[in-house]
């Protein structure tokens, strides 16, 4: 079975700090060549932020800061270099499809080989720097616990910093008067 990645969003903060976002379950590569012959500083903070952290989901073209690695097919795997060759020609100018094809079959093997070796739902990061001999790139790993503190499914062995819990109760709560009452300016 071959292993790719997929954006994931533990919360809602890519939809904050990316312009355009990922959408949470398509397949990604790093999208580093997006980043080729620019200089950091001349980008804009959130082409900055995508340069620092994103990865590049291929049917939106939007960034994501975490990839999941996943069980694929071969089918899955041809479809990925498919799309994004006709985002290679739709959004960065490719002169064809049979031109793009090849640079997108690259992008995808390096994508499944950033994933080789890591079991399923192993969350990777990306930090990028560039310097005098250009683009760096380094990965970490975050392997899903057995279990979560709240036991969601949804968050695949992965907890969120906060959770959130609606009631049927209509509590109010002041904040200024709380702040107050601890001393808190």
């Amino acid at each position: 079975m071959i292993r790719l990645p997929r954006t994931i969003q533990l919360d809602r903060s890519d939809t904050v700090i990316f312009a355009p976002a990922a959408s949470p379950g398509e397949w990604a590569v790093t999208g580093t060549f997006l980043f080729a012959g620019r200089d950091p500083e001349s980008l804009s903070r959130k082409e900055q932020i995508a340069f620092r952290s994103g990865f590049l989901g291929v049917e939106s073209f939007g960034w994501s800061t975490l990839v999941t690695v996943t069980l694929a097919r071969q089918e899955d795997r041809d479809d990925m270099v498919a799309t994004l060759a006709r985002q290679f020609v739709e959004q960065l100018g490719a002169p064809s499809l049979a031109a793009a094809t090849p640079a997108a079959a690259e992008e995808v093997s390096l994508a499944e080989d950033l994933c080789r070796g890591h079991g399923e739902g192993t969350l990777i990061a990306l930090h990028r720097s560039a310097d005098e001999r250009g683009i760096r790139e380094q990965f970490r790993t975050l392997k899903p616990r057995e279990t979560t503190a709240f036991s969601a499914s949804y968050l695949g062995g992965h907890d969120k910093a906060f959770h959130m819990v609606e009631t049927d109760e209509d509590e109010a709560f002041d904040l200024a008067a709380f702040a107050e009452e601890k001393g808190i300016t």
